[in-house]
């Protein structure tokens, strides 16, 4: 099968290529991040190009596409609007239409933020109010592929795992400054669902099987702050967890809004018979991969000079 992965430097969008390159004939489309030696097809194109669209579909005769393209930087959306709705909101809708009128599975990526984060506990059917530039060009984003294509599949996800430059995640932030021992800080008021990405990846190739259709989420089935993350991190990594400092995100110095609580519910998800890991068996995964080399393994694919 051919799959198309845009975003395919990303934190989700390499791992993803990286792990179902075994199996599969995968395309990775990327823009400004640069790949060298990947075991897949990289593809350098600017997405918000409506014709350049519709040259990679007729190049790469794709079978499956999985948008996980995105402008993530909650804080740079804020500074460039315009930029954040091209890439979040119009190059969704634009490759959704492109695979209905193809007939080609459409797997969009969005946010648990989505929600305002007032109560947590979120299903699929709650009235969605983002807060941020981010969120709300997300959420926008959804409500254009639903718009063009039916059949699509969106994933609200929250995840975690190693990326190109070992800066992307949370989870990567927490070790890195642990393993040096510079003290951080970690949000206590901030409550989140993070999946390991290869259990995200799993899950979203399950639910492509069972050719599942509309919204769901797809995040641990538990939840915990930001802090008691960390403090996850470092008691699996054995590192000095009194580095971690509690404080509240409203001293963070933030300039986008942030959503408190956003714990979702995956009942719609487990119950379909797909079952998906805790935050503490994430975490484990995401030791066992770090003790396999798969950090190192990854940032080896950045290419400064391409």
């Amino acid at each position: 099968m051919r799959i198309l992965v845009t975003g395919a430097s990303g934190l989700l969008g390499l791992n993803l290529c990286l792990e179902k390159a075994k199996e599969y004939d995968i395309y990775g489309i990327m823009h400004q991040t640069q790949l060298a030696n990947v075991p897949f097809t990289s593809i350098r194109r600017d997405l918000t190009n409506k014709t350049t669209l519709s040259e990679i579909f007729n190049h790469t005769k794709p079978e499956l596409v999985i948008n996980c393209a995105a402008m993530a930087n909650v804080d740079q959306c804020e500074k460039h609007p315009i930029q954040a709705a091209k890439i979040n909101t119009e190059v969704p809708g634009n490759l959704a239409r492109n695979c209905a009128k193809r007939a080609i599975p459409f797997i969009h990526i969005s946010t648990d933020a989505v929600f305002d984060g007032k109560k947590g506990n979120y299903k699929e059917t709650d009235i969605p109010n983002p807060l941020s530039i981010y969120a709300k060009t997300k959420l926008e984003g959804e409500k254009r592929v639903l718009e063009v294509n039916q059949h699509a599949l969106i994933a609200r996800v929250n995840f975690f795992g190693f990326s190109i430059k070992g800066t992307r995640s949370l989870a990567e932030y927490f070790l890195r400054n642990l393993i040096a021992g510079k003290k951080v800080k970690g949000f206590i008021d901030i409550i989140f669902s993070p999946l390991y990405v290869n259990d995200l990846v799993e899950t979203l190739f399950k639910m492509i099987r069972k050719k599942l259709t509309g919204i769901y989420h797809v995040v641990s089935t538990d939840y915990l702050s930001k802090y008691d993350f960390g403090m996850l991190i470092s008691e699996k990594f054995n590192l000095d967890g009194s580095l971690i400092l509690p404080e509240s995100y409203l001293e963070g110095n933030l300039i986008a809004q942030r959503s408190p609580n956003l714990f979702l519910d995956v009942s719609k998800l487990l119950s379909t018979g797909i079952e998906v890991p805790n935050v503490a068996s994430a975490v484990d995964h995401f030791y066992s991969a770090y003790a396999n080399g798969l950090s190192d393994r990854i940032q080896s694919f950045y290419c400064a000079d391409c």
